[in-house]
């Protein structure tokens, strides 16, 4: 059996690793668009030695998704190339958001939350013992921000749920499904009638046993938050790379799919170049840019994949000289109601020292791209007003010793409220239809880089049953 992969990204550098479990690796083949692998993830090394992160940057270790990719690093054998941030130290701990011109702290303590924060006008626990109160309300799935608002009022909304859809998927809170990005949190309410009640089942329900990793019990032991790895987060993509390569996997590079056709049980994709014939297509590409490759045969499921929409961010990476920050922490997020361009800044070298330095890198765009960033055409617009807000929000005056500017064209998928029911569709129509088509990645199953790993090692186990 013959597999194409379509993508040379985590997802599909993953997926072609787990099939070298099933199927020859001979037999596999990547087309990549670009002239690496990797996809956004990226680490620039700049010349005074910095790491720039250009999207990813750090993986959390628990849950489900995160103990496949512990695993996964252990097979790969980097064990010894992480880098953990405990759970103790400022960058886990101090999270800030920016509200009417100031940083404020998030609660990150039991204790926290007994006491008055601004921009809170009372205790977060006031919201919280109230929310069992609050009455039920049955539906398929709604906005995240109408979830919460319901459950805990509008602060809790507007400072806590809506800058953090910023972080995590540069994405409106007020668009963003509850059903899919925090589905339990849903699930707790639509099945117990409210969200503290459902964790009350949980914390007294029966623990399943789970067999776990070497890694994953130094994870409990020292108490990680978060990891990367000492040369940046590329560590993984490029090990994948250099792993499945070494197998016999074929990446072709700077390969483009112009069109996928499909022939009974076979599937042919072609480049401008070139033709592949095989027996079975995993795309791991963007839904918006597999849906015109498959427009001509199967307009109906190219209708479905441009529902799942995407937006641009721009990350702008800086370097300044001496140790700047006055509040260690994470970063800070801005809430959407500030009506602000950047959606947040990231504190890079309070996670990770760099020679003592000040590194930080500004997220811009996202939902609100179009509106603030439209007309722009030059990286040095970019820069101007990523530093303008370093000054003005961090109090930051010296110039930045080194720079780098990103702009990132349809990176991150927006889950829209209906979207597990547009994923459904899509899956039920590949099912119907017979397809030789997987489909994996950050557009049906998640943003994060363990969702991406996991959402591959699941489309390849799937399609063992298949065959």
């Amino acid at each position: 059996m013959s597999v194409h992969i379509l993508g040379g990204g985590v997802s599909g550098l993953s997926a072609a690793y787990y099939l070298c479990r099933k199927i020859s690796p001979k037999t596999i083949s990547i087309w990549e668009a670009t002239k690496r692998t990797g996809g956004w993830i990226q680490s620039h090394k700049t010349e005074k030695g910095i790491i720039f992160e250009q999207a990813a940057r750090t993986l959390r270790p628990r849950t489900e998704t995160g103990e496949n990719t512990l695993k996964l690093i252990e097979e790969l054998q980097l064990t010894d190339k992480i880098r953990p941030v405990l759970a103790n130290s400022p960058a886990a701990k101090n999270r800030l958001i920016y509200v009417n011109g100031k940083l404020h702290s998030l609660p990150s303590s039991l204790f926290s939350l007994f006491k008055t924060q601004s921009p809170f006008s009372k205790p977060l626990i006031t919201n919280i013992f109230n929310e069992h109160k609050q009455p039920v309300k049955i539906v398929e799935d709604e906005s995240i921000y109408d979830f919460i608002n319901r459950r805990f009022g509008s602060e809790m909304a507007d400072y806590m749920m809506s800058p953090l859809i910023c972080g995590i998927c540069a994405g409106n809170a007020k668009e963003i499904s509850v059903n899919f990005l925090v589905s339990h949190l849903f699930q707790y309410e639509q099945k117990y009638g409210s969200i503290s009640k459902g964790l009350l089942k949980k914390v007294f329900s029966p623990k399943k046993n789970s067999t776990t990793s070497r890694l994953s019990e130094r994870v409990r032991r020292e108490k990680w938050s978060v990891y990367s790895f000492e040369n940046g987060l590329e560590t993984l993509p490029n090990k994948l790379d250099e792993v499945i390569c070494s197998k016999g996997v074929q990446i072709n590079l700077n390969t483009k799919c112009e069109k996928v056709e499909f022939s009974g049980k076979e599937v042919v994709v072609h480049s401008q170049d070139n033709s592949l014939k095989s027996k079975h297509l995993v795309s791991t590409l963007l839904s918006g840019t597999l849906a015109p490759l498959i427009s001509d045969q199967h307009p109906q499921l190219s209708h479905l994949l441009k529902q799942i929409q995407s937006v641009d961010v721009t990350v702008v990476n800086f370097h300044f000289k001496d140790s700047l920050i006055k509040n260690p922490g994470f970063g800070l997020l801005v809430p959407p109601k500030e009506n602000l361009p950047i959606l947040g800044i990231i504190f890079d070298s309070c996670c990770f020292n760099q020679n003592n330095d000040t590194v930080l890198t500004v997220m811009m765009g996202g939902f609100w791209f179009k509106q603030y960033f439209g007309d722009f055409k030059k990286d040095e617009e970019f820069y101007d007003v990523a530093l303008n807000y370093i000054k003005k929000i961090l109090k930051i005056n010296e110039m930045p010793s080194e720079y780098k500017v990103n702009v990132l064209k349809n990176c991150i998928p927006q889950y829209t409220v209906g979207h597990r029911k547009t994923v459904s569709k899509i899956k039920d129509y590949l099912k119907s239809s017979e397809l030789p088509l997987s489909l994996c990645g950050m557009s049906y199953d998640g943003v994060g880089v363990n969702d991406v790993i996991l959402s591959a090692k699941n489309c390849v186990e799937n399609l063992n049953e298949k065959s």
